[in-house]
């Protein structure tokens, strides 16, 4: 308790750990193997630490998977990293 409100407790859990770790695999091979990836992260990266950088680009190929399963498109990397 701090000032009659009590601390720490929020966000406790944010999201699937497992879906989360095949994402930031997923985000490893995208840096390694795309340049529009790789340019995202390198961009993300100059302006915060590599980790958040990382994170950054799971969860950009997290909403793309999502958009790819709602509207049955195949994946376009462009639209992903702009």
């Amino acid at each position: 308790m701090s000032n009659g409100k009590k601390k720490g407790k929020g966000n406790a859990k944010a999201g699937n750990k497992y879906l989360s770790w095949a994402y930031s695999e997923a985000a490893h091979f995208a840096i390694r193997f795309q340049p529009e990836a790789k340019r995202f992260f390198e961009r993300k990266k100059s302006k915060t630490n590599g980790i958040v950088a990382m994170r950054a680009v799971a969860h950009k190929l997290a909403r793309a998977s999502y958009r790819m399963l709602k509207e049955q498109t195949p994946y376009d990397a462009t639209k992903a990293f702009g």
